[in-house]
């Protein structure tokens, strides 16, 4: 029997799995996360998700495993917005996406015995305008450190969204539809409860 394993600490994309009724055990893995010199945003999103997916297949003992990885990056003019790594580049971030639409890639990818398959699902998010001061009140509540493009869609950082076209659990970090489609072509089955 097929076994999944999600490549991922994060608490969102567990989440996102047992919403829709998927068994899985979970595995952090690390892995370089450096874009490499001219790469685009979506070959960037997927070759994270495809190395995460064969790490955690690498580490695994198990043939009938099936390892799902999956990578986000927030996009604006085909710059790639990682993790803040101070409240001032948090605010930057926040403010180069003030007022403009930029997109959101979630990249999917499950590794196995003979199996490597991947996607990227993008979606178009268009922010309110903001100012320094609310980006900084945004900063103290802790949310955007640890978050791609510096903003939570699912916590306190929907606030900014003015409107989204896509998938909005891509934004959140796994695209359910994707997800359960991927998935269940290679044997794993949804709604289990």
């Amino acid at each position: 029997m097929t076994t999944l394993t999600l490549a991922s600490a994060s608490p969102r994309r567990k989440e996102l799995l047992e919403q829709i009724g998927v068994h899985f055990s979970s595995l952090a893995v690390d892995i370089d996360e450096s874009v490499r010199s001219g790469e685009l945003p979506a070959v960037y999103v997927e070759r994270l998700a495809c190395e995460k997916a064969q790490a955690g297949f690498d580490r695994s003992d198990n043939s009938d495993a099936l390892v799902l990885g999956s990578d986000t990056s927030v996009v604006i003019d085909d710059r790639i917005l990682g993790k803040p790594s101070s409240e001032d580049e948090a605010v930057a971030m926040l403010m180069s996406l003030s007022g403009k639409e930029h997109q959101v890639m979630t990249a999917i990818a499950v590794v196995g015995s003979g199996i490597k398959a991947s996607q990227v699902v993008t979606t178009q998010v268009k922010f309110n305008v903001l100012d320094e001061k609310t980006c900084r009140q945004y900063w103290a509540t802790g949310e955007p450190a640890d978050k791609a493009g510096a903003y939570g869609i699912q916590g306190l950082g929907a606030v900014f969204v003015k409107s989204l076209s896509g998938s909005y659990t891509g934004v959140v970090g796994l695209p359910l539809t994707e997800t359960a489609a991927l998935l269940q072509k290679h044997g794993i089955t949804i709604w289990h409860r």
